[in-house]
């Protein structure tokens, strides 16, 4: 199994080019679901979770074409199998994301109860609850989702309980091909969720109010093919920017989107770092100087996002001064805690929220990876440990990093893939 083999101490410098993001892609992947036109989608970062979805695509007779950049174009005229099965579903939780499209467009359809990252409980009974609001029969057997609909769908006011970005996602998508209007009430505003719309709209879908907690759908009889870029991944951009405000040093990203980091920017100002940005970069520079702990307390966009939590509870880790980092999002979601502590850092957990006292240096060790977001904050805590750190299961990582010992490496870090 990989391994990733990091020697600290290192200053890195230098420009870095962010991939498109997942957690845009995948949606918008389920969403081609919705046309049997051709549909072709550029900017796709080349990552497992997206191979897996272009994998659960084609078992279902999708045709799909990838081209050298990572653009695919996929003809859904030929799918006939309408059941997502446990064996691509439960590497994934987005796999979750084609049961609003397929019962939309063809009126059933067969999805495993979905696996992914074990960060906490993340229902679905909410997608659920939407889907019979709009009509559909809705039951659970043996670990799958049995769905199907009597014609079309109809358009309802769908109140969520709690914030969910796949709920709101699942149902944008499932909306679109209703008959009738539906209001998202209480909806999640995420630059994904926009993203997802805007795609959606190319495709001829009638849609207000994302980016805001109402989103509007307007049905329609049928959408259209459409070439889409998605946008940059706001996460990974966030992460390389801490990977030099951690080393002390300067890095530039490019080809990113400045507007969906306005907490993350915040936050790192506040921890010393110089931010300058430009239409589509941003570039961080310390000077050489530690940055100072921060407190961060994770909520729903556009607040601090739970995907940066972990990196920049590793940053605190050898910041100047106390942080306290509270996870309102995921009840499990300090699982790196322990390895962080592995490596020198102090932390003291208590419910939700994390003590971090900064320590002047932490010491390379072996360490494993829990999940996406955990595996990131043990590779920045190794960039500025004393020797060499070996990071364990990061198939997390290539979960949501694509090639990112390469990127590292070009920024200065001494890091490779190892086998043992």
């Amino acid at each position: 199994m990989d391994k990733l083999l990091i020697s600290g101490g290192r200053v890195l410098n230098g420009v870095v080019r962010a991939s498109g993001a997942k957690n845009a892609a995948l949606p918008i992947l389920a969403a081609t679901l919705l046309t049997k036109d051709l549909i072709t989608i550029k900017n796709l970062p080349h990552l497992h979770d997206i191979t897996t979805m272009l994998e659960l695509l084609g078992s279902m007779g999708c045709g799909v074409v990838v081209d050298e950049k990572m653009g695919v174009e996929l003809n859904v005229s030929t799918l006939d199998n309408y059941e997502a099965p446990y064996e691509l579903v439960k590497t994934m939780r987005a796999s979750i994301l084609v049961l609003g499209p397929l019962i939309s467009h063809f009126g059933k359809a067969v999805v495993s109860l979905p696996g992914g990252c074990a960060i906490g409980s993340r229902p679905v009974d909410l997608h659920l609850r939407g889907l019979e609001a709009m009509g559909a029969t809705i039951e659970v057997e043996n670990g799958n989702i049995i769905a199907s609909v009597d014609g079309r769908l109809q358009g309802a006011r769908i109140f969520f309980d709690k914030v969910t970005v796949t709920g709101t996602e699942n149902l944008l998508m499932a909306a679109c091909l209703a008959e009738g209007r539906t209001v998202l009430e209480n909806s999640a505003r995420e630059p994904e969720v926009v993203d997802l719309a805007e795609c959606l709209i190319s495709m001829g879908a009638i849609i207000s109010g994302h980016g805001t907690d109402t989103i509007i759908i307007d049905g329609v009889d049928r959408l259209h093919g459409t070439t889409y870029s998605v946008m940059p991944d706001r996460i990974e951009t966030g992460t390389f920017l801490i990977a030099g405000a951690i080393t002390g040093g300067k890095v530039r990203v490019i080809d990113t989107d400045v507007s969906s980091l306005e907490a993350v920017i915040a936050k790192l100002e506040e921890a010393g770092a110089i931010i300058t940005t430009g239409d589509d970069w941003i570039e961080l520079d310390m000077k050489g100087e530690r940055a100072t702990a921060v407190n961060i307390s994770t909520a729903p966009y556009p607040a601090f996002p739970t995907d940066m939590q972990a990196q920049f509870m590793a940053l605190n880790s050898v910041a100047k001064g106390v942080g306290s980092i509270t996870e309102n999002i995921f009840e499990n979601r300090f699982m790196h805690v322990n390895e962080l502590m592995r490596m020198g850092a102090e932390v003291e957990v208590t419910g939700n929220t994390a003590i971090v006292r900064g320590c002047e240096s932490l010491t390379g060790a072996p360490v494993m990876a829990t999940d996406l977001r955990a595996s990131a904050s043990l590779v920045l805590a190794a960039l500025v440990a004393q020797g060499e750190t070996k990071i364990d299961r990061i198939y997390h990582i290539d979960r949501g990093y694509e090639c990112i010992e390469e990127k590292l490496g070009s920024l200065g870090a001494k890091i490779s893939r190892v086998l043992n």
